[in-house]
């Protein structure tokens, strides 16, 4: 197993697409709002969300440069969406929302940690 990411840029767009992201959930959306309420998700705690996500960006960033860092920010996207996807699924709440944003951030996370740091 690689320490380092290679290719780099792998990490660097699951970064910065996260980032997008995290832009985004400072006021959210429709979509995000309907997502986050359709899992039931209390809205005292979406800022919640903001800080897991922003360190989430910070651990990707840094792990470019310091070995292992990058990894366990790789893996800690995967299990924070695949958490989300556990939601989703319990809460029958199966839409686009699901489908797009929670299941495509899962993908580009495993492809990340896959092709980034196993392969």
């Amino acid at each position: 197993m690689i320490l380092l990411p290679e290719p780099w840029w792998l990490e660097a767009a699951l970064a910065a697409v996260l980032a997008v992201d995290v832009g985004m959930s400072i006021k959210p959306p429709k979509f995000i709002r309907d997502c986050l309420n359709g899992v039931g998700f209390p809205r005292q705690w979406w800022w919640t969300l903001i800080v897991i996500k922003s360190l989430a960006v910070t651990g990707l960033l840094v792990g470019l440069a310091i070995p292992g860092i990058g990894l366990a920010a790789t893996v800690g996207v995967i299990v924070y969406f695949s958490s989300a996807a556990v939601a989703h699924i319990r809460s029958r709440f199966l839409g686009m929302e699901f489908w797009v944003n929670c299941l495509g951030f899962l993908v580009l996370g495993v492809a990340a940690l896959l092709f980034g740091f196993l392969f």
